[in-house]
């Protein structure tokens, strides 16, 4: 598709054709992600209720396929994004979430867990949660200093109420059930 070998920027990953596959870039080099499973899209649309149930006036939270541009070198499409009103443009989220929450895929394990997680650490999104719908757990990180440290960590059937960045109650075992 590319031909050369310098970092791709944004300009190049917004030419390529809408084909229903995931695109990100991370340092100018491209990542595809697979058509999410069920359990997973399950998982997306009950955080992305869990989230907007208290979200303040002054952002807004969606699901993917949200392009977040961290840097021209560099657009994630977290599968849940919260994002203030006036960063948002017509295409995308320009800047820093205020809370990136990614669902984790067996294919996507090691970019969700340390690839994203370092680069939005580095860009300074203040939470990043990581959710894992197979054991299931949710871990709540929060940014200090640089390093993002766990806020809290729940497993199974254990219901817990995050503060960070606002307001959110959540219990693995719910967002798993096939209720």
């Amino acid at each position: 598709m590319f031909g050369h070998r310098e970092p791709l920027t944004r300009r190049d990953l917004e030419s390529i054709a809408d084909d229903s596959r995931r695109y990100e870039l991370v340092d100018g080099v491209l990542l595809m992600s697979p058509s999410p499973r069920p359990l997973h899209q399950r998982v997306v649309a009950r955080v992305l209720a869990a989230v907007s149930r208290n979200c303040p006036r002054d952002c807004e939270a969606l699901p993917a396929p949200v392009d977040v541009i961290l840097a021209d070198d560099t657009v994630l499409i977290p599968d849940v994004v919260v994002g203030r009103r006036r960063d948002y443009t017509e295409r995308a989220l320009a800047g820093v979430p205020v809370l990136a929450v990614e669902v984790i895929s067996p294919s996507s394990r090691l970019i969700d867990t340390q690839l994203k997680r370092a680069r939005l650490a580095a860009a300074g999104c203040p939470n990043y949660w990581l959710v894992d719908p197979y054991v299931p757990n949710v871990l709540c990180l929060i940014l200090r200093d640089g390093a993002y440290v766990t806020a809290r960590e729940a497993a199974k059937d254990q219901p817990i109420t995050l503060t960070e960045p606002y307001e959110v109650d959540l219990n693995p075992a719910d967002l798993v059930s096939e209720y």
